[in-house]
């Protein structure tokens, strides 16, 4: 009887670890970091997106939320209901944008943390962004023309 036991005591430990590894985190975010002229951008994806990858050239469309890093929302393109449209690489948006849009698929979603070198530099965007400031963006890429 005591042989029993201690098989129904393991097969519930071998069951429970179980659970507990099917029910881990199943979330396939993938940070990068990029290193390029200017400074060091992390990019993690959230939402993998389909289709050819952005390049230098393409007139991109994007969904964001600009953010500080206390959480401060700045900027919000979903409550304008428009995305931005602008050429990616041409520097019509901040360096950080150009760089961490660079390679996304349409339908993509991630999180682009942005070292003031690579955003607003020593002068900021007053009132809202302040200088040096590390901003985070959640972007959506709706389309590639």
């Amino acid at each position: 009887m005591k042989n029993f036991g201690m098989y129904v005591v393991a097969i519930s430990v071998i069951i429970l670890l179980g659970f507990m590894f099917m029910s881990g985190d199943k979330s396939s975010n993938t940070t990068t970091t990029i290193n390029k002229q200017g400074g060091e951008l992390k990019k993690e994806i959230t939402q993998e997106g389909s289709g050819e990858n952005t390049k230098k050239g393409d007139t991109v469309s994007v969904n964001y939320v600009g953010k500080l890093t206390d959480g401060t929302e700045f900027d919000n393109s979903y409550n304008r209901g428009e995305p931005i449209e602008f050429i990616l690489g041409s520097g019509q948006v901040i360096q950080g944008w150009d760089q961490g849009i660079e390679g996304m698929k349409v339908g993509e979603k991630a999180t682009l943390t942005i070292p003031s070198n690579l955003g607003y530099g020593a002068t900021g965007s007053p009132p809202l962004i302040p200088a040096n400031a590390t901003l985070i963006f959640d972007v959506e890429l709706v389309g590639i023309k």
